[in-house]
């Protein structure tokens, strides 16, 4: 680990276009960053490689494979934690998610959040560059995992998280399942119900600059599967 005790997890897949733009920006923040590459054919992770030979902050996990983003997430999140990361956090590389608002995440994380909620959906939050359906998709989304699984936040789909690293051991991340978007839900509501202080900070979302989503019709059925299970998943910490 570096002298800073903060490290973002981000996972990419044929980001070739992005990864410079966003590590320009990105570093700015004084954080280190974990890129977690899925061998992607556009050679995403050998640029990302040849960038962190003199960016002492860069770190790069190369996958040997695209298996989903929960896996990524679960196999980024076990490296910060053997490197002794204290608080880490979570954002994807197309700079939807603004990393100027990560110092803010960090003041709440320091002040007792165990979770910190980037999110679009409460007071001085949003999005930009969405057209209307995608708007209306996603807020439906988000509302009905909500009232399937009863909790408090309304934006539960979104990527953009600080943790505490004490409490992703406490809820087991290395045992979650999930591995589309509602791998979000799954860990949000695992820290929900080990009785963590989860803080929800406003952000504005914004279109990504080159590329596509994602998204795609494979994840949003495994998300409706999987909000199933969950919705009768008797996971618990340990005492």
């Amino acid at each position: 680990m570096s002298d800073r005790p903060t490290i973002v997890v981000v996972p990419t897949y044929d980001e070739a276009e992005m990864i410079g733009i966003f590590l320009a920006e990105f570093e700015s923040t004084g954080l280190d960053c974990l890129i977690v590459d899925d061998a992607s054919p556009d050679g995403t992770g050998e640029i990302a490689g040849r960038l962190a030979e003199d960016r002492p902050w860069l770190h790069v996990l190369h996958r040997t494979g695209k298996d989903g983003l929960g896996a990524a997430y679960r196999a980024g999140f076990a490296w910060a934690l053997e490197h002794g990361y204290e608080l880490i956090g979570q954002m994807d590389c197309d700079l939807s998610h603004p990393p100027h608002e990560l110092a803010a995440m960090i003041a709440r994380a320091e002040d007792g959040a165990g979770l910190v909620l980037g999110s679009r959906y409460v007071a001085g939050g949003g999005t930009e560059g969405w057209p209307l359906t995608r708007r209306v998709v996603s807020r439906t989304g988000c509302a009905s995992a909500q009232a399937i699984l009863g909790l408090p936040y309304p934006d539960l789909s979104g990527g953009f998280k600080l943790w505490r690293a004490e409490t992703l051991r406490l809820i087991e991340i290395d045992q979650t399942v999930s591995n589309g978007y509602v791998f979000q839900v799954e860990t949000t509501l695992r820290a929900h119900r080990a009785g963590v202080r989860v803080d929800q900070h406003p952000f504005v979302f914004r279109e990504r600059l080159v590329g596509e989503s994602k998204m795609n019709a494979a994840i949003a059925v495994e998300g409706a599967r999987v909000l199933a299970r969950l919705r009768f998943d008797r996971w618990r910490p340990a005492a």
